[in-house]
């Protein structure tokens, strides 16, 4: 069974730096074949979707981190990266990592815990 493992997560103050990783294994099919998306939800809040990159490496974000996060991956290790820059108070959240085979299978992480505070 695949497995997506998230981490890097931690307690950052404003302004601070974080990157998180999340590695894909036990899969039958080659990483490049998946496009990979990392989202984050919040206590009593819906998860949303932060940013994506396809098996091609083309990305998109979300409006509300765009010019501050970066996503990236690296197939030869099977792993992509969110680089999280500037951050702030509200991009506290649990943040996931997805990934998306042809044929509309979708695999999620368990996430890891990002906290901005002073």
């Amino acid at each position: 069974q695949v497995q997506l493992v998230e981490s890097g997560g931690g307690l950052v103050q404003p302004g601070g730096s974080l990157r998180l990783s999340c590695v894909v294994s036990r899969s039958f099919f080659s990483f490049v074949i998946y496009d990979m998306d990392w989202y984050r939800q919040s206590p009593g809040k819906q998860r949303d979707l932060v940013a994506t990159i396809t098996s091609g490496g083309s990305t998109n974000y979300a409006d509300s981190v765009k010019g501050r996060f970066t996503i990236s991956r690296d197939n030869a290790k099977k792993t992509v990266y969110l680089q999280m820059n500037s951050l702030k108070p509200e991009d506290t959240a649990v943040y996931y990592c997805k990934a998306n085979r042809p044929g509309g299978v979708e695999m999620w992480g368990r996430g890891t815990q990002v906290t901005v505070s002073s």
